[in-house]
């Protein structure tokens, strides 16, 4: 168990949700999206944080869309969080003004892809907020111990560890159900990023390339695996995001789908973990 942003996370607490667009794409789509989130959640029963990057440094290209950038994507963040009163969760990277955006969200998150770099998540571990960090596409579950020890180590113990596939090879990432069960051996709540994981990195040439239809199969059986929650991006026009809309699930079938991964939370949650009386 493990105290959050305003609620408690682990696998003896319910499911909770981080969830938004991708990237920021303007104030409006903002508001909306976090909006009919909170409203979907509260009706549910379901803790939530809003997610969503001011800049996104792991674009494709060079030319793909990265956000409105530090100060006017926090502005936008910051007026989210005022005016549907919900927790907030953004990305950050190596070059990053970590005290300004410390100063606005209420919980950070490292991208996968530097889960490796010792001083970078350090840096962002020791101000004290807590820390989603992505396992990399690369490693193996039980590689996140040594990261979650880098971060501990600056005194921070509200760490998360998320799962989002590994690489497959040829555009293509698979998510192993036993990493989630692998990774509850770091002690951190675990995160499941049912989005990215199907993803398909580069899959468009010039840009990612995704399959959302299976969005709700790796979702329910994370859920059923055993995960302190769940990682999600939504657009309400995934069509038309300016960011990973083909590996966004649309905001319209949002409630069915938490409602069944609600259900199935309830159940597992509901008896002891087989696994363990074995290992």
């Amino acid at each position: 168990m493990m105290p959050l942003a305003g609620f408690e996370v682990g696998l003896d607490r319910p499911l909770f949700l981080i969830a938004g667009p991708c990237v920021i794409e303007g104030e409006t789509l903002a508001q909306e999206t976090a909006g009919t989130l909170k409203e979907i959640t509260d009706a549910l029963g379901i803790p939530f944080i809003y997610k969503s990057s001011f800049d996104k440094a792991n674009r494709s290209s060079a030319g793909s869309f990265r956000g409105p950038g530090l100060e006017a994507g926090l502005k936008i963040l910051e007026s989210v969080r005022a005016r549907c009163g919900v927790p907030i969760l953004t990305d950050v990277h190596e070059d990053t003004p970590l005290d300004e955006v410390a100063a606005v969200v209420d919980v950070l998150q490292t991208p996968a892809f530097l889960c490796r770099q010792t001083n970078f998540i350090q840096a962002v571990a020791a101000l004290g907020l807590p820390v989603n960090i992505k396992k990399g596409q690369f490693l193996a579950p039980w590689d996140m111990r040594n990261v979650v020890d880098k971060a501990r180590a600056t005194g921070n113990n509200r760490i998360m560890v998320c799962e989002r596939g590994v690489s497959f090879g040829y555009n293509n990432l698979v998510s192993d159900m036993r990493s989630l069960a692998v990774m509850r051996a770091t002690g951190c709540p675990v995160v499941f990023d049912a989005t990215h994981s199907v993803q398909l990195p580069g899959g468009q040439g010039d840009r990612s390339g995704g399959q959302r239809e299976f969005v709700p199969v790796l979702a329910r059986a994370a859920v059923a695996a055993g995960v302190a929650g769940v990682f999600m991006e939504t657009h309400p026009r995934p069509d038309q995001a300016m960011s990973d809309g083909p590996n966004a699930w649309p905001l319209g079938k949002m409630r069915d789908l938490l409602a069944t991964l609600v259900a199935l939370d309830r159940l597992v949650k509901s008896a002891p973990f087989a696994e363990d009386a074995i290992t």
